[in-house]
């Protein structure tokens, strides 16, 4: 399936970043693939995170919580295999015990490092092999392409593919580079603040306008995608900007070097976002919404997040079934105040759209020529408001006969 990702300068590299060194090693927890990330920087770095908004929340986001809360951060360690999540107070005592093992094996102060986990929920937490992994494999920490990639891969649950992107750029004569790693097939319903994403940047930055940015480009990417509509009890988005890259640290908003790293920060989490939904269980189709022309931005996300997480509208793309009604059924019901009657809709594919909504009123179109349009395995839907100048863009999947099959008989 198509990823949508069109961009050409994002390759993936995440050892590319100055002064960062990572590996992805087997520790046992699953029996045929890595099932152990270590991403570490020589320096210290300014660091945001956002977590889960489930009520349910996973040991490993309950310290991590507690460790980014000075906005600093130098290591980060996630398993793969065992959510620990459920797992009570012996669970919180095993992500203690990664964070403890991996900053005695680096020499660092233990509030220095995130913890994150992603696999079965419920499961007892095999603490000890984990630590013994960390001990393991710290020093194989490299610089390598082939350690991100291992990293990339050990975070892995039901994905297919591992998720990567690199892109650098100039920043006042020095290149700045950052890239990311990310995993997620299914329970994809973030509302951050099993999907996880680390970017790594050598930027510097004031923490604080990191920790402000890196939430604003959340809210326009990873919280912008749905596969399933669940939001899972371990959804983690960190990133560490260690400052090596030898800029002037961006202090203000006002700085023209602010927008430009925020611009690309974006663009990186959209590049991880999307090919988070193009690897979505059971999924045959990936689907662009955009809502355009809304009374404010607040509201077409709302309206994106509302159709596109839709089961029927989400049923009707598997189906190729060009009925617009389920989509602006699924408007309506996104919360907001919505005007049917001043709604252009759109559907097609990739390069086609089909207007069949005009003003509210029903536009006379070919069937069977949108049908055929919904074959292919990257579509778009255009709602367009006329109401004011605000937009959004959100990315989702199909639901198929095989993601309900996957999901009945297969312990995520």
């Amino acid at each position: 399936m198509k990823t949508g990702v069109n961009s050409k300068d994002i390759v993936n590299n995440i050892t590319d970043v100055k002064g960062i060194e990572c590996w992805g090693a087997h520790t046992g927890i699953k029996s045929l693939r890595r099932d152990l990330a270590i991403i570490y920087s020589e320096k210290p770095c300014h660091a945001a995170a956002v977590f889960t908004q489930n009520d349910m929340v996973a040991e490993p986001v309950k310290l991590s919580r507690k460790h980014i809360e000075d906005n600093m951060a130098q290591a980060i360690v996630i398993n793969a295999g065992n959510a620990n999540a459920g797992t009570g107070e012996e669970g919180y005592k095993g992500a203690e015990a990664m964070a403890e093992a991996l900053a005695s094996s680096l020499g660092i102060d233990k509030e220095m490092v995130l913890v994150a986990s992603t696999g079965v929920i419920g499961e007892p937490f095999p603490t000890d092999d984990i630590v013994e992994g960390i001990k393991e494999t710290v020093p194989k920490l490299s610089s390598s392409t082939k350690a991100g990639t291992f990293a990339a891969n050990a975070i892995l649950t039901t994905d297919t593919f591992a998720k990567e992107g690199h892109l650098s750029f100039d920043m006042d004569g020095n290149k700045v580079s950052m890239a990311g790693i990310a995993k997620g097939s299914g329970m994809i319903h973030p509302n951050m603040a099993t999907m996880l994403g680390f970017v790594v940047t050598d930027v510097a930055i004031d923490k604080k306008l990191l920790d402000k940015t890196v939430k604003r480009c959340v809210d326009k990417s990873f919280n912008m995608i749905t596969v399933d509509g669940d939001t899972s009890t371990n959804d983690m988005v960190g990133v560490m900007a260690n400052g090596m890259a030898g800029n002037d640290e961006i202090k203000s908003e006002k700085d023209p070097n602010f927008a430009l790293f925020e611009a690309h920060l974006l663009e990186l989490m959209m590049h991880l976002a999307k090919l988070i939904v193009s690897d979505g269980e059971g999924a045959s189709k990936f689907i662009e919404y955009r809502v355009t022309k809304a009374k404010s931005e607040k509201i077409a996300r709302k309206l994106v997040r509302a159709i596109s997480d839709s089961l029927l509208v989400k049923t009707a793309m598997f189906g190729r079934d060009p009925n617009w009604g389920r989509i602006v059924m699924a408007a309506g019901n996104a919360g907001v105040k919505f005007d049917f009657t001043t709604v252009d809709l759109y559907i097609g594919d990739e390069e086609h759209l089909v207007q069949v909504l005009e003003k509210g009123s029903p536009k006379e179109f070919d069937k069977n020529h949108v049908k055929k349009l919904l074959r292919e395995s990257h579509l778009q839907v255009h709602m367009e408001m006329n109401q004011g100048k605000a937009d959004a863009v959100g990315w989702g999947t199909d639901i198929t006969t095989d993601y309900v099959m996957f999901n009945s008989v297969y312990t995520t």
